[in-house]
């Protein structure tokens, strides 16, 4: 399990009244338009300064908290959601932020990272598989992992799995994904195929070299046309 320490990381916001097509307007002003909504909070369109949204992102995961600074209100607790990239530029065209109570429990998705050195994959050549790369967790917003680690160190021979089970929790955590679940395997080597040599032309029937001389003449027989000689 990671043992991280969280910052608090808050973030300057103003209302929008731009809404629509215009919004091409903002972005060109070094502002990206946003939204915060959440569970009895009304949507509210947001614009924030690109180049500090973007700060923001590059620190904060998915299940850090951000705090919105609006119009000198209290910092709002919010979890990023919804980004919107622009498909070629990747530039930031739209965000969204989930306002979130700090008393109230909540499900999030928290990935999962595997460490260490699995004796299997480098004594027998196996191939280790990731097979869940996240689980889903209940928790208070400020308990909630950015992610879990589990050790494949124990994973010593071909077809050995470790499972959602072994993974490590915090406390205040409860996992929500089925325990039996596999989240790395170790499979067994991949098997080069082996190119087969080429078959050896097929012999003539009975396996009998070719008579000289004109095909299908028999041997002790004259050819067409040849005078016999008395």
């Amino acid at each position: 399990m990671a043992e991280t320490i969280r910052t608090r990381t808050e973030l300057r916001v103003a209302p929008r009244e731009v809404l629509g097509k215009k919004v091409r307007a903002l972005r060109r002003q070094g502002l990206t338009p946003a939204n915060i909504y959440g569970h009895n909070v009304e949507s509210q369109a947001i614009q924030v300064a690109t180049e500090e949204l973007k700060h923001v992102l590059k620190s904060a995961g998915r299940n850090d908290i951000v705090y919105l600074r609006l119009d000198g209100d209290d910092p709002r607790p919010t979890f990023v959601r919804d980004v919107q990239q622009h498909p070629i530029t990747d530039a930031i065209q739209h965000i969204d932020f989930l306002q979130i109570s700090l008393r109230e429990k909540v499900r999030a998705d928290v990935p999962i990272h595997l460490i260490g050195l699995s004796p299997a994959v480098d004594t027998f050549g196996g191939i280790l598989m990731h097979g869940l790369d996240h689980v889903t967790v209940e928790a208070l917003p400020t308990e909630v992992p950015s992610f879990l680690e589990i050790d494949v160190s124990p994973l010593t021979e071909i077809n050995q799995a470790l499972h959602v089970s072994d993974l490590d929790l915090p406390d205040g955590v409860t996992l929500l994904t089925d325990i039996e679940q596999v989240v790395a395997k170790v499979a067994p080597p991949a098997v080069e195929p082996v190119e087969e040599a080429p078959e050896e032309e097929e012999a003539l029937e009975e396996g009998e070299a070719a008579p000289e001389g004109e095909e299908g003449a028999a041997p002790d027989q004259p050819a067409e046309g040849s005078a016999e000689s008395e």
